[in-house]
């Protein structure tokens, strides 16, 4: 069983919302998109062909590869079809391996309980044919297998990424409610923002915004900071196939640019971990940091996106410190950025009220289980500076 050359279902998974990005994602690999849903996409291909997904996502949660699709009314049917897979063609029998699970079956209360049905028919496998038995435990850091399992249709994939793709593995301190990273780069990619132009961003906290930004600039995917992947840890992997993958994305990025990437925060503390978390991902030197209150940042003559990712307060009653920093963002916007396209990211409408602005954009996204909107600003009032007049 060689899945590294063998063509099957491939799903690649995503947090609601993010799925026309990840679509165009996947479709700017030169993949072709057989199916689009809420959570992800769907195409065919290889075990092979998720390396470069792997590598190259940015909105992606899981790259997972189907290995067989049956019918499963119970537990015992859920084994007797699993067992029957040639688990040691795929598993070293000294190797590792861990299971996740979506499941709705009636006869299944807890999720362990069927991952644990996986399990058995792996080892019991395995063992049968080699006489020793892999270990299996919660950690996704070696081989991982997923069961998707709805009434009584049962899919088993191949996790290929093992962790998940939607933290970018720069971020070693997140800092105070920090966005997801899957989510600041789906942001940028719905903006207007061409990455040939200025990108501002006051109000940084731990610098996700400004990183994601940096990174797509100079196409520097999230995979490339990862050396570890699922795929890595089943039978007829090829570490070559990866480190080619690897060569042409070193090959690919550009070194410098010729616009700023501006990070602002008033706490030393968010631009010392902004810094640092930059330094990870190796764009430090491409974002000009500074502590300032975030009307005080610096917006260079010239086009580009301002954005902001502010505190959103309570849904339900608004704190009229939040109002008052609400409405300061809708005066920086209109006095400061003229020229600009600006977005304010926020789970607080009424709050958002409080800009004063009227949106031409209202993008729909969750933060975590919170209904949030990306609101775009059109700041066409002239220049910044006026003309004199003679």
């Amino acid at each position: 069983m060689n899945v590294f050359d063998t063509e099957s279902k491939i799903i690649i998974t995503c947090n609601k919302r993010l799925s026309p990005y990840l679509q165009s994602e996947v479709e700017g690999l030169g993949y072709t998109v057989d199916r689009a849903f809420a959570t992800g996409v769907e195409l065919k291909g290889t075990v092979n062909d998720c390396i470069p997904l792997n590598l190259n996502l940015r909105c992606a949660s899981q790259v997972l590869y189907l290995l067989k699709s049956f019918t499963a009314a119970d537990p015992k049917e859920l084994y007797d079809n699993l067992v029957q897979i040639e688990w040691e063609k795929l598993i070293d029998f000294s190797g590792y391996f861990s299971i996740t699970s979506n499941v709705n079956n009636e006869h299944i209360l807890t999720p362990l309980f069927s991952n644990v049905k996986v399990k058995d028919a792996v080892v019991d496998r395995i063992k049968s044919v080699k006489g020793i038995r892999p270990n299996s435990g919660a950690d996704q850091n070696k081989a991982v297998l997923h069961l998707y399992w709805q009434d009584d249709r049962a899919d088993i994939f191949i996790d290929t990424s093992g962790e998940t793709l939607a933290k970018h593995s720069y971020r070693k301190i997140p800092g105070k409610a920090p966005m997801l990273e899957a989510l600041a780069a789906s942001t940028i990619m719905a903006s207007k923002w061409d990455r040939k132009s200025n990108f501002i961003n006051p109000m940084c906290g731990s610098g996700t915004l400004a990183i994601e930004a940096a990174l797509l600039a100079t196409e520097k995917p999230p995979g490339f900071f990862r050396m570890n992947f699922s795929f890595m840890h089943f039978l007829g992997y090829d570490e070559q196939v990866f480190f080619e993958q690897r060569r042409v994305l070193k090959d690919k990025a550009i070194k410098q640019l010729d616009f700023k990437i501006i990070a602002t925060d008033i706490s030393d503390d968010a631009i010392e971990v902004s810094r640092k978390n930059a330094k990870t991902a190796g764009v430090e030197h491409l974002i000009d940091f500074a502590v300032c209150d975030f009307a005080d940042t610096e917006v260079p003559e010239g086009t580009g996106v301002v954005m902001f990712n502010p505190e959103y307060g309570e849904r339900l009653g608004t704190h009229t410190k939040l109002e008052i920093t609400y409405k300061r963002i809708g005066d920086f916007l209109k006095q400061k950025c003229r020229g600009y396209t600006g977005y304010v990211f926020t789970g607080n409408p009424d709050l958002a009220k409080k800009i004063g602005l009227t949106a031409k954009r209202r993008i729909e996204y969750y933060n975590g289980k919170l209904d949030c909107r990306l609101l775009e600003y059109e700041l066409y009032d002239g220049s910044k500076r006026e003309p004199k007049v003679i």
